[in-house]
């Protein structure tokens, strides 16, 4: 019998952490002895760089592109602890649809059987989650991935991303379509992040996966073009990073989440707002605000 290969989708707006989060669960799954695929589905195409000391790879469009016959294996590069890395691109700037590097990557690779030949344990699609475009919903709609997460931090419009993506799942979830496993919390340094947050989840009826705080070692690293597992492996962040690994191997069941819609959305970060004035100005205390 075929072993199960756990696949898993991880969206977000961009500029939220996204690919810093995937490429430090890739490594941090690989060194845990897991054979590990990561997917990257950016158009920008910089999904896997820290896997490999900051050198961008080509992306199978681009491959495409060039040749008229393409092997899986030509797009395919290995980076840090033998991670299998691959970039679906996009089309040239202003021409066509940027999702099509997803759709025409996925079915090369299935075609010719490489998660089977590989013996991979996970693949991991980074995916630009503030793009809501048919390519882009790939990994959900078509139920590719069997677990969806999301990163968030506490701003508007990083929630608003997840939120639309809850959409997305909720749409889809009737037909076959991905289930979502929880939210990654990243950049939480202050409290009020954290109750902003675990309100939101509660609302949306979903989890918390882990709290990843903001971090000069990330920093640090990635001018290395390293992950923070790599560059640092014993610190605080790195071991952030395993415990979310860690629970993302453990993870077996995901559910249907239940998106706000977009005026109750709007009203609640409203409220969060005033919460947030009157805690700057000391009218409420910190331990209340998140009790309003």
């Amino acid at each position: 019998m075929a072993k199960k290969i756990k696949q898993i989708a991880i969206y977000g707006k961009g500029g939220i952490g996204k690919s810093t989060t995937t490429s430090n669960i890739s490594a941090a799954l690989s060194v845990a002895g897991y054979k590990v695929m990561q997917f990257g589905c950016d158009p920008k195409s910089d999904s896997t760089n820290t896997l490999r000391g900051g050198e961008y790879i080509p992306t199978v469009l681009d491959t495409l592109r060039d040749k008229q016959i393409v092997r899986a294996h030509d797009v395919i590069f290995e980076g840090f602890n033998g991670i299998y890395c691959v970039e679906a691109g996009g089309p040239a700037p202003g021409v066509g649809c940027a999702g099509r590097g997803i759709i025409t990557s996925v079915s090369l690779l299935k075609q010719q059987k490489v998660f089977e030949e590989l013996d991979l344990d996970y693949v991991i699609y980074d995916v630009l989650g503030d793009v809501v475009c048919g390519g882009f919903a790939v990994p959900v709609r078509e139920g590719i991935a069997e677990h969806v997460f999301t990163v968030t931090s506490a701003d508007f419009m990083a929630i608003y991303a997840a939120n639309n993506l809850f959409k997305g799942i909720h749409k889809y979830s009737t037909e076959g379509g991905a289930l979502l496993g929880g939210v990654i919390a990243n950049s939480i340094n202050a409290p009020y992040a954290k109750d902003i947050v675990d309100d939101f989840v509660a609302r949306t009826h979903t989890q918390v996966m882990e709290y990843v705080p903001r971090s000069v070692s990330v920093t640090q690293a990635e001018l290395q073009g390293k992950t923070t597992i790599e560059a640092d492996p014993d610190s605080n962040q790195a071991k952030v990073y395993k415990s979310l690994a860690q629970k993302i191997i453990n993870h077996t069941e995901s559910k249907v989440p239940a998106p706000m819609e977009t005026s109750e959305l709007r009203q609640w970060a409203a409220e969060w707002g005033k919460q947030l004035v009157a805690l700057e100005s000391g009218l409420i205390a910190p331990a209340a605000a998140g009790n309003l």
